[in-house]
């Protein structure tokens, strides 16, 4: 199943962004430190065109340590972009983007520094909006779609925000972008399958997590098969009907969910060499 999600307030966004962009002078992109190329929209790269730009890995303390620190070498390589992690319990984010700021927009300014903020969706742009702001301006929500129009946000007298709303790109390719996008909570549950995200899911963690996968579940040894994954995860929460029947869709709503609230520990969905980027590309 190839997975797309492009409504009509992602497209009137991305004309906004267009028309505003000139004015800017910076934009912070925000990604999902646990999908970086996935969750990185090639149609921000073509509109901020010689903007320069800072990329923000959030929600790291879901991701793989090790495999965040390959995704900032590699993108420490990109002219104009500089990238840094940052999680919701850490302190001291606005500092650091306003060094980050400094190195990047090197003319001197009269005026406060305009930063536009971009993103997909429910990937916490509104989140770090409020910490930036240092009060709560920006909705929030664990939900994509939730900003639908550019607020202009004032956060002290030396910098200006533009939150816009979380948008994708017509087409997501390759395939597996889509599902690592669907799978973090990046597309509207309502346009996916949840057993078909599982038997992703289930597949990716038995080959690359399976120590955490197994003892998170308290399973001895983990099933060959994907859908037998599936179904020992359902056994063991009790999501039985008649006869002892497993529920198969509240299994695999399950898996979806613990592995997006972090119940197995840190986990990357993708490394640069998955992606084929990199020094071994």
């Amino acid at each position: 199943m190839s997975i797309h999600w492009f409504p009509g307030h992602m497209a009137t966004a991305r004309r906004e962004i267009r028309n505003v962009m000139p004015s800017v002078d910076l934009v912070i992109e925000v990604l999902d430190a646990r999908i970086p190329f996935s969750s990185e929209n090639p149609l921000v790269a073509e509109l901020r065109g010689t903007k320069p730009c800072i990329q923000i890995l959030n929600k790291s303390d879901l991701a793989d340590p090790k495999v965040t620190a390959e995704w900032l070498a590699c993108i420490a390589t990109t002219p104009g972009v500089r990238a840094f992690p940052h999680n919701m319990h850490q302190s001291g984010l606005r500092d650091i983007v306003m060094g980050q700021a400094r190195g990047l927009v090197s003319q001197v300014r009269a005026r406060p520094l305009v930063a536009m903020i971009l993103g997909i969706p429910n990937v916490g742009k509104s989140t770090l909006i409020n910490k930036l702001s240092g009060r709560s301006i920006a909705k929030t929500a664990n939900k994509p779609a939730v900003t639908q129009h550019q607020q202009r946000v004032q956060a002290g007298t030396d910098l200006v925000l533009l939150d816009t709303p979380g948008f994708l790109w017509p087409r997501l390719t390759p395939e597996a972008c889509g599902y690592r996008l669907a799978v973090t909570g990046a597309i509207s549950d309502r346009v996916v399958d949840y057993g078909d995200l599982a038997a992703f899911a289930a597949r990716f963690l038995s080959k690359r997590y399976p120590g955490p996968l197994a003892a998170f579940y308290a399973l001895k040894e983990l099933p060959a098969e994907p859908s037998e994954l599936v179904e020992a995860i359902g056994r063991r929460r009790g999501f039985l009907g008649k006869g002892g029947v497993v529920d198969q869709q509240r299994s695999a709503e399950r898996l979806i969910h613990d592995l997006r609230e972090g119940r197995f520990g840190p986990i990357s969905l993708e490394t640069p060499q998955d992606c084929g980027v990199g020094p071994t590309s």
